[in-house]
Order: structure tokens, then C-alpha cells, then sequence
């Protein structure tokens, strides 16, 4: 039984491990945003007009404002952060059980933040979709991260000796 919670509380931390990875990844593409939407832009494809637009409102605001890329450094600020946080669920799944649940909730509200906020923001429904799937593929590795921790849970009152014997 301790050999089958070993691997359970390994793919626990794995999960958390794939969770906290796209936090950093997200966080550090947030700060170069316009060398990214400049090197986006070479792409000839879908979407084209849209990155060409993006790039230019980027480099304007650049050139004018460049205290406004601060909000993005913050942006990924926010991204580091939360990833800090995960550390308490992949040091500890069982006791940090609620931020998987906090997570998942999140991941949702990502869906909805997307499709409101870029609808309101006037963002192709294309590109919102791409947001939404940051909250979706965010979801997977703590959905199955609070499945296993469940699991855990389960071996370990089965392994505890019954006070009413």
C-alpha cells in the first residue's frame, strides 16, 4: 500500500510540477511582449491582419507610453506569484488539497474572464478561444492532481487503524 501512495503522491507532484511550469512560462512571455508580437508577426497565416494590428498598437504605446508595459511586468508579476504558491501543493498535496480546488475555479473564471472581457475589448473570437485554452489545459494537470490527492486520502484511512475497534 505505501508503494502505491509513493506513486500516487509522484504524479500528484508531477502535476503540480506541469501546472507550475506553464505559470513561469506565461509569466515570462508576458514582460517581452513587443519583440514576441514583432517576431509573431513574420508568420504569414491566420490571423495575420490581427498580429499586425496588435503590433502596431504596441509599438505606438511603446514609443508614447512605455510606462504601460509596467502592467504586463506585473502581469507576469502575478503569473511568478501564484506558481510560488503551487509549491505548498507539491510539497504538501494533501494538507494544500483546497488550492487545487481554488485552481480549478480559476481556470473557469479564465473561460469566462476571455470570452467577456475580449468581447468587450473588441478580441476576434479566434484569439479569445486561444485565452480560454490557457484556463483549459490549466485545468487538466489540477484536476488530476485533486483526483490523485483523493486517492492518497483514500489509502491513508484505509491504512489507519479504526478508533472503534
Amino acid at each position: 500500500m505505501a508503494d502505491g501512495n509513493a506513486r500516487l503522491l509522484w504524479r500528484v507532484r508531477w502535476a503540480v510540477g506541469v501546472f507550475i511550469f506553464g505559470l513561469v512560462v506565461s509569466g515570462v512571455t508576458a514582460i517581452p511582449l513587443e519583440m514576441e508580437v514583432r517576431w509573431l508577426s513574420g508568420w504569414q497565416g491566420l490571423g495575420a491582419q490581427w498580429v499586425a494590428r496588435v503590433r502596431e498598437g504596441i509599438e505606438a504605446t511603446g514609443q508614447l507610453y512605455p510606462f504601460m508595459a509596467y502592467g504586463t511586468d506585473w502581469l507576469a508579476f502575478g503569473h511568478f506569484a501564484i506558481a510560488i504558491i503551487y509549491i505548498g501543493a507539491w510539497r504538501e498535496p494533501v494538507r494544500n488539497r483546497w488550492l487545487f480546488d481554488a485552481g480549478l475555479v480559476l481556470c473557469a473564471l479564465v473561460v469566462v474572464y476571455a470570452l467577456v472581457f475580449g468581447q468587450v475589448r473588441g478580441i476576434p473570437l479566434g484569439w479569445r478561444l486561444i485565452d480560454c485554452s490557457f484556463g483549459v489545459f490549466g485545468a487538466v494537470p489540477l484536476w488530476l492532481g485533486r483526483k490523485w490527492v483523493g486517492e492518497i486520502q483514500t489509502f491513508r484511512s484505509a491504512a489507519a487503524p479504526s478508533s472503534f475497534a
